[in-house]
């Protein structure tokens, strides 16, 4: 009841607002406006700003067509994209709907996540790369300076590596140095 007693007011008051304005200069010469005319009556009427024109049925029947053929499951993914930004170009003026920004809204979120988690992924790859070249760069440091170097076998034992073996290890390091780390 106290929303409807609440339109009723509403639509009441909205009503002085269709009456006409009056535009007319005074004695100082600054422009005035009112919904009264001026007393001495030199006033010309202002027309109100026009709104934006809501299309019919019969006007919006295109648009559905359009919409319809890029909806069909039997047309290519790229002539249904071409005739929905058709359909956009068509009609520019025509105000988005609240589910349309929020879809915008939540794809723009998505690629927005997307984005972020690939340049994480990228980071944590180069932060991984690192590590990698600075332990070949110890090693290779390791392998020159040091006059014993051992080594595990296949078994757990410890082995003594000789300078053909030394010297294999150092140039595979190198490599991969050359390779991947820049």
């Amino acid at each position: 009841m106290r929303r409807l007693s609440l339109l009723v007011l509403s639509l009441t008051l909205a009503l002085p607002a269709a009456a006409q304005v009056y535009q007319w200069r005074d004695a100082q010469g600054r422009i005035n406006y009112s919904d009264t005319p001026p007393p001495t009556g030199a006033a010309k009427t202002v027309k109100p700003a026009s709104r934006p024109k809501v299309p019919t049925a019969d006007e919006a029947a295109p648009d559905q067509s359009a919409e319809a053929a890029s909806q069909n499951p039997a047309t290519d993914g790229a002539a249904g994209e071409t005739g929905k930004q058709a359909k956009e170009t068509a009609n520019p003026a025509k105000p988005k709907t609240m589910a349309e920004k929020e879809t915008e809204f939540r794809q723009r979120k998505v690629a927005a996540a997307e984005a972020e988690a690939k340049i994480e992924k990228e980071r944590q790859k180069a932060a991984e790369l690192a590590r990698y070249c600075d332990q070949a760069r110890s090693q290779i440091v390791g392998l020159k300076n040091s006059r014993r170097v051992t080594r595990f076998n296949s078994e757990g034992q410890r082995e003594l590596m000789d300078d053909a073996a030394r010297r294999a290890e150092i140039e595979r390091s190198q490599r991969y140095i050359d390779e991947n780390c820049k």
